[in-house]
């Protein structure tokens, strides 16, 4: 059986205290890179991540914190990167290491933008880590419910499946379920897709649309979904699973969703500077709308939900007219 061996988690935000929770309660170590000196100062006074889900509290004796990639680098062998997308490039830049023989899993639900490469993409064709060694975490998994031991079903996708079982088995517990795919580059689009169509959830229900529409919002969604998949990875799929579309539906429907409070502010009014101001979060959608349009500039695949969201959001079309013409289109 494959050995994760050291692992290190490379962000602070949410989702990556969450994933640091899950890990360090069954390896009892951890590295943990955070951009901020001052923040793991407060970190190690509190016991505590001082901006993120402060109620969950740490062993600090149990985790190695640095504000050096390099130096986790070099002593983890496991790199779990857990940074908002359009920020990856930033991080990456400051690594001198080479990770090529890391076991690097990546829990990012977002496209490295300019670049309009999904994560493992990224890391394989810039960083030259064989597929065989880059995993994805995936499935409905707001931080918020896994960091109260909230049931909830982890889907980890890895081309090697000894690799995605060996970590799939150190995460498990009573509260956390897990299974394994060798799909990850269509885990890694569906996960991008998923906030997307939040957004556009979001939106509806800023403009007073109910839940019977957005039953057929959320029907239509999981459909272009899997028309684009299944045109950027055509291998046998079941787009119902919980890591396609369980990500989706908790997504568009969850008052912990950013996404969608972003998509709702939207459709209230808001402007797109305006909402995102007022949010303290990063919602991945508003960045993974334009890269998923130039992407499927090249892939002509028919996703008018898409093309809705990114009208609104980058071509300033006003919502109800945006929205109506999209009710028009469904069935």
């Amino acid at each position: 059986m494959f050995d994760v061996g050291r692992i290190a988690i490379i962000g602070g935000g949410s989702w990556a205290t969450a994933i640091a929770k899950i890990v360090v309660g069954h390896t009892h170590h951890i590295g943990w890179y955070m951009r901020r000196d001052d923040r793991i100062e407060d970190f190690l006074r509190m016991g505590h991540n001082p901006a993120y889900l402060t109620g969950v509290h740490f062993n600090t004796e149990e985790i190695f914190f640095s504000s050096d990639i390099n130096k986790i680098a070099q002593q983890y062998d496991t790199l779990i990167f857990v940074t908002p997308s359009p920020y990856l490039k930033n991080h990456l830049k400051k690594l001198k290491t080479r990770i090529r023989d890391k076991f690097v899993i990546t829990a990012i639900k977002g496209i490295v933008p300019d670049d309009n490469l999904v994560c493992s993409e990224y890391f394989h064709k810039v960083w030259d880590v064989p597929y065989e060694r880059l995993a994805v975490i995936g499935g409905p998994s707001h931080a918020e419910e896994v960091a109260l031991e909230r049931l909830s079903y982890l889907t980890i996708g890895c081309a090697d499946v000894e690799k995605a079982k060996a970590f799939a088995n150190l995460i498990s517990s009573e509260y956390i379920k897990t299974k394994t795919s060798q799909d990850v580059v269509g885990i890694e689009y569906s996960s991008v897709l998923k906030n997307v169509y939040a957004i556009a959830a979001g939106i509806c229900s800023g403009l007073k649309y109910g839940d019977n529409f957005q039953s057929v919002l959320m029907s239509n969604a999981v459909q272009e979904m899997n028309r684009f998949v299944t045109t950027v990875n055509p291998i046998p799929r079941d787009i119902n699973d919980s890591v396609y579309m369980g990500d989706l539906l908790v997504t568009g429907y969850s008052n912990f969703s950013r996404n969608r409070t972003f998509g709702s502010m939207i459709g209230k009014g808001y402007s797109v500077k305006s909402a995102q101001m007022e949010m303290e979060m990063i919602a991945e959608g508003y960045f993974g709308t334009k890269c998923m349009k130039e992407i499927n500039r090249h892939m002509h695949v028919n996703m008018p939900i898409l093309d809705a969201v990114y009208n609104i959001l980058y071509e300033r079309i006003n919502p109800q007219i945006e929205i109506k013409l999209l009710t028009d289109s469904f069935r």
